[in-house]
């Protein structure tokens, strides 16, 4: 009866170690089955395969190294925050706490301000000019006082700008007004049925150039201006004419 007993245990144990071996080999992960497999396969067999897929696919498939170490992490609740790596290096600047960032615009280019009426800027503002020409008259007022040379050359500098602008705003002006009755023209030819005719931009500016010429020659200026024109060309024509060879 006592050998009867010792051989159930015995084919107990064995059943027991069969059953874990066979658990171990059912919970075996795909890599050691994958090294398993290898495992009889010629070393250079290997290398050529290793070639041919990658470094980097192959040692993940030999040792299930991925991004996270082959770890998947998942969230036990939703509402509890996820899992991260402690492989995974954290940045220097976090956001803790979100904050509200407010937002910068620049009016002049954001399409929110309006759009850009040149015309109606001009009329709204108007009254600055009344404050240019006072700031023109001190200073033609100062330069007159004033004796010390350097001064007096900054203040005439000063003048000069001034009286470019006002030039450059009355040209300005002059082609708006232009503008205004080219468009005005086209309107009434419109409304009595007949087919408008948009000037080219080069006929603009051959019309720009003769209102130009006219309004210099009222105020005496256009000699001047045609002397200083035909300067500007000969410079501009010899710059692109071929120099004479030194003689060495």
């Amino acid at each position: 009866s006592v050998e009867e007993g010792d051989s159930s245990l015995e084919s107990s144990s064995d059943q027991e170690e069969g059953f874990s071996q066979q658990s171990e080999s059912e919970e075996s992960s795909p890599e050691e089955n994958f090294r398993e497999a290898l495992s009889s396969v010629p070393l250079g067999e290997l290398q050529q395969m290793r070639e041919t897929v990658g470094c980097k696919k192959f040692d993940a498939a030999l040792h299930g190294r991925g991004k996270d170490g082959g770890k998947k992490f998942k969230r036990a609740n939703k509402n509890r925050p996820s899992e991260q790596s402690s492989k995974k290096r954290v940045s220097t600047f976090r956001e803790v706490i979100p904050v509200k960032r407010r937002l910068k615009r620049d009016p002049r280019f954001d399409d929110l301000s309006g759009h850009y009426n040149k015309d109606l800027f001009k009329k709204s503002y108007s009254f600055l000019d009344e404050y240019r020409q006072a700031e023109k008259k001190e200073v033609q007022k100062e330069l007159k006082k004033t004796k010390d040379a350097s001064r007096r050359a900054d203040l005439q500098s000063l003048l000069t700008k001034m009286r470019q602008q006002e030039t450059r705003e009355a040209e300005q002006e002059a082609k708006q007004k232009a503008k205004r009755e080219l468009k005005k023209q086209q309107l009434e030819l419109i409304k009595q049925g007949k087919k408008p005719y948009y000037l080219k931009k080069s006929e603009q500016r051959k019309l720009e150039l003769a209102q130009k010429f006219r309004e210099l020659k009222k105020k005496g200026h256009l000699d001047k201006f045609v002397e200083k024109k035909r300067k500007r060309n000969a410079s501009r024509d010899r710059r692109h004419m071929p120099r004479q060879r030194q003689d060495e």
